[in-house]
């Protein structure tokens, strides 16, 4: 009886502090603690809502998806354009939020499993909101835009226009019996169409936008596929990107002829 005696208890606790084996911590202290891991959940959860949404404008913005419909022709091209940096990034971030909110202690009573698929419906909810938002192209004007700010945005929109060994998009500026130029995002290169095997349902034209599956060779793709794009909101970003480097298209006018 006497082990269980309270006044034991209490008095075993008073030695136990009075000698500096326990600490007391302030109230105070646990409420900044609870106050960070909040602010630190927030802005954790926020971070992978905004990666999954620079996930998706990557994805519908750029040439990524157009390489699968190439079929299994197209499928180095789409995984050498995907973005892993911005996937990879926004799983951590999801991660790391779960983390967070499991060290804060809220709703302990509720299993932790229902609150981690109730995390991710929210942070997929949120992302795709922001994907479809002028917040994102906003970024990507920012990412390549002459302000200092762009350093920071830059590594995450600059995949999908940089130059590719097994794909490339962009707009025709000129035809030849075997090949066509194309302004891409970074220059004009020549598309050998000698191999193609899988042509464009159009007649192509010049200031047509194409995607073309391949190889490249030296300073040349050679092209096994080749599909022609009528819509002029798809690959928003390429064409963004063309437009920065060679402002709007003007195709050159036919020669004029005098009589004598």
């Amino acid at each position: 009886m006497e082990k269980n005696n309270p006044n034991n208890v209490e008095d075993k606790v008073m030695s136990q502090i009075k000698s500096g084996r326990v600490k007391l911590r302030s109230k105070y202290l646990f409420l900044a603690e609870k106050l960070g891991l909040g602010s630190a959940f927030v802005l954790t959860f926020m971070l992978a809502a905004l990666f999954f949404g620079l996930s998706l404008f990557y994805l519908k913005a750029t040439d990524n998806l157009w390489y699968l419909s190439f079929g299994s022709r197209g499928l180095l091209a789409f995984l050498e354009s995907f973005p892993f940096v911005l996937v990879i990034g926004w799983i951590v971030l999801l991660f790391l939020a779960g983390f967070i909110f499991r060290k804060s202690g809220a709703l302990y009573d509720k299993p932790f499993g229902y609150l981690a698929l109730a995390l991710v419906g929210f942070i997929i909810i949120i992302g795709t909101i922001f994907s479809f938002t002028h917040l994102t192209e906003r970024m990507e004007g920012v990412a390549f835009g002459p302000r200092s700010g762009g350093a920071v945005f830059r590594p995450f929109f600059k995949p999908g226009l940089d130059e590719r060994n097994r794909g490339i998009a962009g707009r025709i500026v000129e035809i030849g019996a075997d090949y066509i130029n194309i302004q891409t995002p970074n220059r004009i290169i020549k598309v050998n169409l000698g191999r193609l095997e899988e042509g464009p349902k159009k007649k192509l034209e010049v200031g047509m936008f194409v995607v073309a599956v391949g190889e490249k060779h030296g300073e040349e793709f050679v092209a096994t596929g080749l599909h022609d794009i009528n819509n002029e909101e798809e690959m928003p970003m390429i064409r963004r990107g063309i437009h920065r480097r060679f402002g709007s298209f003007e195709p050159t006018p036919p020669p004029i002829f005098l009589e004598r």
